[in-house]
């Protein structure tokens, strides 16, 4: 008989640079009393999206670890290619502010640049439909915290690299995987 688990199984953490931002996606699992994944895209500490799956209808599945994580992987990695092929670039956070490592806030809120004036037109009535994952971390009431903690992964690791976010996409799709 396989050995199920109790605690959690331990989640992933990656930043990654596109378009300027350092974005940090985090997954993590609740465990077996709440068998649930849950994966978080942060930029500049503020949540742009959140993912949540349940696994309640596997918890007595052989091997249930291995298969909670199998899906805590494919679903980082959903986060990340939809980071990459641009889901979330046009997704901002009109209602905090936000800063880039290394950004230092020095006085008071920043000001904010007054749109210019623009004849109404119908595309201004109608805002773009956000993501699933926008829309679900825009309602979350509590705020989740951001695990910084290092934790040696399995995949993704040639995701931080000094290498710019082509060739990272082209040395995966070669099938390189690393460095």
């Amino acid at each position: 008989m396989a050995k199920t688990f109790e605690k959690a199984v331990t989640g992933f953490n990656h930043n990654i640079k596109h378009k300027g931002k350092v974005y940090h996606v985090q997954t993590e699992d609740s465990g077996v009393n709440n068998p649930h994944i849950i994966t978080h895209l942060f930029v500049g500490g503020n949540i742009l999206a959140t993912k949540k799956n349940s696994y309640a209808d596997i918890t007595k599945a052989p091997n249930l670890a291995e298969h909670v994580r199998e899906l805590m992987e494919e679903q980082h990695k959903e986060m990340l290619r939809n980071l990459i092929n641009g889901v979330y670039d046009n997704v901002g956070n009109k209602s905090s502010t936000s800063y880039q490592p290394g950004e230092i806030h020095t006085e008071g809120p920043k000001k904010p640049i007054p749109a210019p004036e623009l004849p109404l037109i119908e595309a201004q009535l109608t805002p773009p439909a956000l993501p699933p994952e926008v829309l679900a971390a825009r309602q979350l009431k509590e705020a989740p915290k951001e695990n910084n903690v290092g934790v040696e992964t399995l995949f993704g690791e040639d995701l931080i690299s000094e290498k710019s976010l082509d060739e990272v996409i082209l040395s995966y799709l070669a099938g390189e995987g690393g460095s």
